[in-house]
């Protein structure tokens, strides 16, 4: 059987940025001192991890490629499928697995499922691990997860196979949605020419750090992008753009798979809000955003007579249902401040090579 922690509670690795010397000792934990109905594979990601993330930019190698990715990469990813719980049934799980650079990772298991597609609302699990001459394990109290590449399996105390899990590979179902009649097409691979400062890689994806020429007022903006892998960096150095709508608010795009889905990680409204779900996929993976902007309305003497709002579909989910913005205020480093003129779309440039493709938008009635 696997280890039973006994319904402790770790700390929450949020807090993982502080102490990052500290080791586990009791101060790191409580004690609820009641039984736990957490199925048996559940276990193994009780244990959090601390002291992984730093501040600051890009400190380690950036891969575009995944065939020229380090040897980590292949093992990364999202598993999923049923695992044996303490009454001797099935329950579905996902984990996520993702690599930290230098043979090091981190595991994050969800009951019901991966994020988006079962999860449930209960608490996930962090656990570290690393690479092995057998694959990456994962190891708890004596018990050991071994992930090959293929699949994330089980094993107890005595090496004996009791379940796995298979690699998915998710796809947003919007993905490579084709513009509908009257649409704006901003890129779709042939020119640069709507953009200011745009630049076009050899294979004939849009390049970070431009402007469309042409402004917008209330619409709906489909654009689908793919985040470098840069294992060795964490936060905000780690894949790091965001596309402004309007050129006035942002909704992140960050190498956020696996964590815990905050306003400034991918998804989030830029200092506004959280997205309601975490649907970023491993970097490398083309993503979707599917966004509808209302803009303010404003009278003749220029005060706000309706805010702005916003809906998001994240890979097709969505995490941000028709959620209000500040109107007397954009967001962080927007190049548009506030106010009843039109404005672009603008792809930040943060320093990471992000890529674009199928951007296009439709304009909306004011009336909306």
């Amino acid at each position: 059987m696997l280890c039973d922690l006994g319904g402790f509670s770790f700390l929450n690795h949020r807090g993982r940025t502080s102490n990052t010397n500290l080791p586990f000792t009791e101060k790191h934990f409580t004690m609820p001192l009641k039984p736990t109905n957490r199925p048996l594979s559940l276990s193994i990601f009780t244990l959090l991890a601390l002291g992984l993330v730093s501040s600051g930019l890009a400190k380690g190698p950036t891969y575009t490629d995944p065939a020229k990715a380090d040897k980590d990469f292949k093992f990364q990813g999202e598993y999923t499928g049923e695992l044996p719980n303490r009454d001797g049934g099935m329950m579905k799980m996902g984990v996520q697995v993702i690599a930290q650079g230098k043979g090091k990772f981190q595991g994050v298991a969800y009951i019901g499922g991966l994020p988006g597609a079962g999860a449930s609302g209960e608490e996930h699990h962090r656990v570290d691990g690393k690479m092995t001459d057998d694959g990456v394990r994962f190891e708890v109290e004596g018990s050991t997860v071994l992930v090959d590449g293929g699949k994330l399996i089980l094993l107890d105390a005595n090496g004996t196979e009791i379940g796995s899990l298979k690699k998915v590979e998710r796809k947003s179902p919007t993905l490579g949605k084709k513009a509908p009649a009257g649409a704006v097409v901003l890129f779709d691979g042939s020119s640069v020419d709507g953009w200011k400062d745009g630049k076009m890689t050899d294979d004939k994806l849009l390049m970070q750090g431009t402007t469309s020429k042409q402004t917008f007022g209330s619409h709906k903006i489909h654009i689908e992008f793919r985040l470098p892998y840069m294992p060795e960096d964490s936060k905000q150095g780690r894949g790091n753009s965001g596309i402004y709508v309007q050129g006035r608010y942002e909704i992140q795009m960050l190498d956020s798979f696996g964590l815990e889905g905050k306003q400034n990680e991918c998804g989030g409204i830029y200092s506004v809000k959280d997205p309601d779900v975490n649907m970023c996929l491993p970097p490398l993976s083309w993503q979707t955003y599917d966004i509808e902007y209302h803009a303010a309305k404003f009278d003749e003497n220029g005060k706000v007579v309706k805010k702005p709002r916003m809906t998001v579909y994240h890979n097709g989910v969505k995490i941000h249902d028709n959620v209000q913005l500040p109107e007397n205020r954009s967001t962080t480093a927007a190049p548009v401040k506030p106010g009843p003129g039109t404005g672009p779309v603008y792809l930040q440039n943060h320093g990471a090579p992000v890529r674009y493709r199928n951007i296009w938008v439709v304009k909306l009635d004011d009336a909306s």
